[in-house]
């Protein structure tokens, strides 16, 4: 009976011209008609169930046939009640039908969870036209084949979720393939790559919106950019999660480990190439090449072979070698021409400047793509680092723990008590003597990448900001990726890992604020101060002098970074009035910021010392 009335209210809704003498046009029930009858009907539903006046599957059925309803609160096309009745009815039975057997242990056979994901794909294939309704009323226009295709993938994915999570959650190559396929359709629905018309179904509604001429009328004809490299982009990205998710077991084969580092290296070289050098062709196999490199830089880092480490660091100077090649060769070609042809006419000036300004633009965007990459393999090296130290440090303490506890007892607890305060020092000394056998390279490496990482990003800072003055506080935490290294670094460790992000801030800041005076001097004013001492000797006297009053708080503090120790006296308190000055009266922005952090420094030396005596005091 139930089911009998809810077949005949779809009826209804999808034939109108039986009640409405014969009419068109679509015509829908109110909508609290629809919540209310909706409601009544699961109501009557569960009632019966509790009866047990009908079975599992007739609730089954009818629960999603009264669900589907709600669908014509949004839609007014007539399929959508039969389509959206069809997808829950495909994608429901692990929550409704099965929900006994799950409860008590049985699960689906592994044929049934593959029919089950079959015709799932299958009932949203049937609701795409939906699907594209919808998103044409989101969008205003007419979705794109991609948009469409990725929310079909999307939804199959997420409809398969109740399959995965109740009847194979102890499948883990089941969640693997979830998550791929969730992830396939995310990456088509934001960069909506073109679709072959082969691989689309084109209905007559579909086909009716796209030859519609509404947006040529309201938008005009406009030349839409190439789209084809995103699928180099998503290709890249899938199998990075293949890789990841263990799909592709790269970690256990080195000849595919090293197939799929050129692979991702290839597809993104020839994305970027397109998406943002397309006017440089003479730069697009460089590019390529540098990305190649970096993928195996990484890959065979992150899962080193047996010669590996004998290659890698080649490699890594071919990446070097590149950076200033690139940088170089890019625009060299195009400004020639420019500037060895005569200008003809103004129009043709217009072009050559529009041309100097693309340069100019792409040699930005060569240095971004640098910084990422030295960045990229500067965090690769850290975390390996790490790896390695703390593999040594649980070697280590197997050892020691083997000998205390043949030590005696009496004597165990002040030990131990020692080794866990010292053990912080010694791990990074002991693993830097013993790394030579597994790669002593990596520190340097690190170490270069840090530092080149850091220099463009200031470049990039004067090119994008004209030097802000806050720019140096964002981007000086970058040089805590530097490594202990014996051979260019001697003597820094993990207790001084902060000293070179507060001596880049204050060196930074120092020798900006004198360019500033400089600038201000030869450039703010060409006149006759400079020779005769006006106004512009004396600016530069009084800026300097009050630069130079800020440096003792900034040594001070550079040297207890460094050093960890606690001042014996209070010199540090002492400096702080000489900050005030720049603070009061100076002209130029980066020397107050340099009292106020010569200010901040002095206070925080002077807790820190102080906490430290209070520590050393309680455990004495």
């Amino acid at each position: 009976m139930q089911c009998c009335c809810a077949i005949l209210r779809i009826v209804f809704f999808n034939y109108p011209g039986l009640y409405f003498y014969g009419m068109e046009e679509d015509v829908m029930y109110p909508s609290y008609m629809v919540i209310l009858t909706t409601f009544v009907g699961l109501a009557l539903v569960r009632r019966l169930s509790v009866d047990h006046r009908i079975g599992s599957k007739a609730v089954w059925i009818l629960t999603c046939l009264y669900s589907s309803k709600l669908s014509m609160l949004f839609i007014s096309s007539k399929p959508v009640v039969w389509v959206s009745a069809v997808l829950l009815l495909a994608v429901t039975p692990p929550l409704l039908l099965y929900k006994e057997k799950s409860q008590t242990g049985s699960k689906m056979k592994p044929w049934q969870g593959y029919a089950h994901a079959g015709v799932v794909a299958l009932s949203v294939w049937f609701f795409r036209e939906t699907i594209f309704e919808a998103l044409q009323w989101w969008n205003g226009r007419a979705p794109s084949d991609g948009l469409l295709f990725g929310f079909c993938i999307a939804l199959t994915g997420l409809a398969c979720v109740p399959i995965v999570a109740l009847h194979f959650s102890h499948v883990l190559s089941a969640k693997r393939c979830l998550v791929l396929v969730v992830a396939t359709g995310l990456l088509f629905i934001l960069l909506q790559p073109p679709i072959p018309v082969a691989w689309t179904y084109r209905s007559d509604i579909i086909r009716a919106a796209r030859q519609s001429s509404d947006d040529i009328s309201i938008y005009g004809f406009m030349a839409s950019k190439p789209t084809w490299p995103s699928w180099l982009l998503i290709v890249a990205i899938l199998l990075t999660l293949a890789a990841v998710t263990s799909i592709i077991p790269i970690k256990y084969v080195v000849e595919l480990r090293t197939f799929y580092s050129l692979a991702i290296g290839i597809a993104l070289g020839v994305y970027i190439s397109a998406e943002y050098f397309l006017q440089a062709a003479v730069l697009h196999a460089l590019i390529v090449v540098t990305m190649v490199c970096t993928s195996v830089f990484v890959v065979f880092t992150h899962f080193p072979s047996a010669s590996s480490t004998k290659l890698l660091p080649w490699v890594f100077a071919l990446l070097v070698a590149l950076f200033p090649v690139t940088y170089l060769l890019e625009g060299q070609v195009r400004i020639k021409s420019i500037l060895g042809d005569e200008v003809a006419d103004l129009a043709e000036e217009d072009r050559k400047l529009t041309t100097l300004l693309a340069v100019e633009g792409a040699r930005t965007s060569l240095l971004g793509l640098y910084a990422a990459i030295f960045m990229l393999i500067a965090l690769e090296v850290k975390f390996e680092l790490a790896s390695l130290m703390r593999e040594k440090a649980l070697e280590r303490g197997g050892i020691r723990h083997s000998q205390s506890s043949q030590s005696s007892s009496s004597n165990f607890a002040p030990r131990m008590r020692f080794m866990q305060q010292r053990r912080a020092s010694t791990v990074p000394t002991f693993t830097i003597k013993r790394m030579a056998a597994e790669g002593a390279w990596m520190p340097a490496v690190g170490n270069v990448a840090t530092i080149m990482c850091f220099a463009i990003c200031l470049i990039l800072n004067v090119n994008l900001t004209g030097g802000s003055n806050q720019a140096i506080f964002f981007l000086a935490p970058i040089l805590l990726l530097l490594n202990q290294d014996s051979d260019f670094v001697a003597g820094f460790g993990d207790k001084q890992r902060y000293f070179p992000v507060t001596v880049a801030i204050s060196a930074h800041l120092v020798l900006t604020s004198l360019y500033s005076i400089w600038e201000e001097i030869w450039h703010g004013n060409t006149g006759w101060g400079i020779e005769i001492g006006g106004p512009d000797w004396f600016f530069a006297v009084k800026n300097l002098a009050i630069l130079i009053l800020t440096f003792p708080s900034h040594i001070l503090f550079n040297r207890f970074v460094w050093s960890c120790t606690k001042e014996t006296n209070s010199s540090a308190l002492i400096t702080l009035p000489l900050n005030l000055p720049s603070i009061i009266i100076s002209d130029i922005m980066k020397i107050r910021i340099l009292g106020c952090l010569g200010i901040i420094y002095t206070i925080a030396q002077t807790l820190v010392s102080r906490q430290q005596y209070i520590s050393g005091m309680k455990y004495i």
